[in-house]
């Protein structure tokens, strides 16, 4: 398989993007840990191929516009990814949690169908795999507790990325728990 690498500017340090001929992405990651890029795509893709090129202009110029305050602007953005089918499952749900909103891991699980209270550290577990920083959007989930809990980019980006966010919440009231429909 081949990826196209490009390199990305954010506030939050360079990014590395991997997307496909059709310019989805397959993981976006801070150039600082560009070994769990890596290894990431070994694990979901096999033999990867990655060939220097310039961001496709759409994925750059939402990302561009997520970081100068339009929150939603990267929504849309097309993404493919391979992993378990819970872990997609759980990358489908976090795409729907919209900016300005938080959910905790519990509630995240009963919202996917699980019942056993356990369940929530699998949810947990696939979110730590999430290959796409900021679009597959796993910073919005928090411990039950409020407490920021993991996050494979560093706890110093979710806190950045959720205060960035509620600067613009989804309602009057201020960021709030998203419910996910059709889980």
């Amino acid at each position: 398989m081949q990826l196209f690498l490009s390199h990305l500017e954010s506030p939050l340090g360079d990014m590395l993007l991997a997307s496909d001929p059709q310019q989805n992405i397959r993981a976006l990651e801070f150039a600082d840990h560009k070994a769990r890029l890596h290894r990431l795509l070994r694990e979901h893709y096999g033999n990867v191929k990655l060939v220097d090129a310039p961001a496709p202009d759409g994925i750059a110029q939402a990302l561009g516009r997520y970081f100068s305050g339009e929150v939603d602007a990267i929504r849309s953005l097309p993404t493919a990814t391979a992993g378990t089918d819970l872990q997609r499952r759980v990358w489908a749900a976090l795409r729907l949690i919209p900016a300005g909103a938080i959910t905790t891991y519990g509630k995240l699980s009963k919202q996917l169908g699980f019942d056993d209270p356990r369940a929530a550290i699998d949810i947990g577990a696939a979110n730590g795999a999430n290959p796409i920083a900021i679009v597959v959007p796993c910073h919005r989930v928090i411990a039950s507790n409020g407490e920021l809990k993991g996050y494979a980019w560093g706890l110093h980006r979710k806190r950045w990325l959720l205060d960035h966010e509620k600067a613009m919440p989804v309602s009057s009231d201020g960021p709030q728990t998203a419910t996910l429909p059709g889980f």
